[in-house]
C-alpha cells in the first residue's frame, strides 16, 4: 500500500497512535457485535418470546453486550430466533411452520426448475428449422436456417453429412458454415425474407413481448418467494402462486403466437418448398409453461390456511 502522507509524529508517538487506534477500532466492533446480537428475540419453540428466566438461561445476562451476543447466538445456532426480532417468529396462526417452509422450498425448487427452462429457451434461437429438400439446389451443399424469438441463422450443409434417409436438409447442428443476424423489426421494423418467404411482424414481436412479460412475472413470484421464506409471512405466497402461474400461462401463449408466426411466414410464399419442425428451445419453453403453473398452483395450495387433502380425508373416513 502506498502511504500518500504521513503525520510528523515520532516513533513513541506513532506507537501510541498506533495502540490507541486498535483499540478503538475494537471498541468500535464490540459495540456493533453488541447492537447486532441484541436485536434478536430468543424464542420459545411455540413462537412465544421467553421469559426473563429462559432468557438467562441461554445466557442474556443484564448490562453485558457480550453476555447478549453469546446468548443472541445460542439462540440462532437453535434457529428459533432471526435477525429483526419478532419480525421473524409471529405468533399465532400467521407463523411458518418448519414443515410449511420445508414445502415452501421444495415448491419453490419446483419453479425455479421452470424459471431456467423459461430463460434458456427464450435466450436461444433454435424454436424452428427450417429446411428445403436436400437436392432442390442440385448442388454439394444446402441450405438450412433455424430462429427463435430474437435472431435468425442460416446454415450451409453438405449433403453428404445429412442422414440418406432424411428428404430435407438438416438438421441444424451437422457442421457447417453459419450466419445470424437479429431481426430488424424490433429496431427498424422492416421484415426478414427466409427462402423468399417474409416474417409477420406484428406476430413475431407479439410472441418476444408475452415472452418479456412473462420473466417479469417469474421474476416478481421469485422475488415473494424469497420475502416469504425470509420473513417467514404466508401471506407473500398469494401474489407468488398468482405470478408464476400467469407466467406459465403467458409462456405457452408466446408459444402459440410463435407457432402462428411459422405457419404465416410459410404461407406468404410457395416458391421455394419448406420441411418445417420446431427444435428443443421451444420445447424447453412449453415444458416451462406447464412447470411454473404447477408450481403456481403448490404455492397456492399452501397459502391456503387449511389443507385440502386432510379435509378430504376427514370427510371420507
Amino acid at each position: 500500500m502506498t502511504v500518500l502522507f504521513e503525520l510528523p509524529f515520532c516513533p513513541h508517538q506513532k506507537a501510541h497512535v498506533r495502540r490507541l487506534t486498535h483499540m478503538l477500532t475494537f471498541f468500535c466492533f464490540q459495540i456493533l457485535a453488541s447492537m447486532m446480537w441484541s436485536t434478536f428475540l430468543v424464542t420459545d419453540e411455540e413462537g412465544r418470546a421467553a421469559g426473563p428466566a429462559a432468557a438467562h438461561s441461554v445466557g442474556v445476562v443484564g448490562g453485558g453486550g457480550g453476555a447478549q451476543g453469546m446468548g443472541g447466538l445460542a439462540g440462532l445456532m437453535s434457529g428459533r430466533s432471526t435477525f429483526g426480532g419478532n419480525k421473524r417468529r409471529r405468533a399465532g396462526h400467521h407463523a411458518m411452520t418448519e414443515a410449511q417452509e420445508g414445502k415452501i422450498k421444495l415448491a419453490f425448487f419446483v419453479a425455479i426448475v421452470g424459471v431456467i427452462l423459461t430463460v434458456l429457451g427464450v435466450g436461444t434461437e433454435f424454436w424452428v428449422e427450417l429446411a428445403p429438400p436436400k437436392s432442390f439446389y442440385g448442388n454439394q451443399t444446402c441450405p438450412a436456417m433455424h430462429f427463435g424469438l430474437w435472431k435468425a441463422c442460416s446454415k450451409t450443409l453438405w449433403v453428404a453429412d445429412i442422414d440418406p434417409d432424411r428428404e430435407s436438409c438438416g438438421p441444424a447442428e451437422l457442421p457447417g458454415e453459419s450466419n445470424c443476424t437479429y431481426f430488424k423489426f424490433f429496431t427498424t421494423g422492416e421484415n426478414t425474407v427466409m427462402f423468399h418467404k417474409t416474417t409477420h411482424k406484428s406476430l413475431s414481436m407479439a410472441s418476444a413481448m408475452l415472452s418479456l412479460f412473462s420473466v417479469v412475472l417469474m421474476a416478481m413470484g421469485a422475488i415473494c418467494i424469497t420475502m416469504a421464506l425470509s420473513k417467514e409471512i404466508v401471506f407473500f405466497l398469494k401474489p407468488a402462486s398468482i405470478c408464476f402461474v400467469l407466467s406459465g400461462v403467458l409462456a405457452l401463449l408466446s408459444l402459440l403466437v410463435f407457432q402462428q408466426s411459422v405457419l404465416s411466414l410459410l404461407a406468404s410464399d410457395h416458391l421455394v418448398p419448406l420441411h418445417h419442425n420446431f427444435s428443443w428451445s421451444a420445447s424447453c419453453v412449453g415444458c416451462a409453461g406447464a412447470i411454473l403453473i404447477v408450481g403456481g398452483l403448490l404455492f397456492l395450495l399452501l397459502a391456503l390456511p387449511f389443507s385440502p387433502w386432510q379435509r378430504c380425508h376427514s370427510a371420507a373416513s
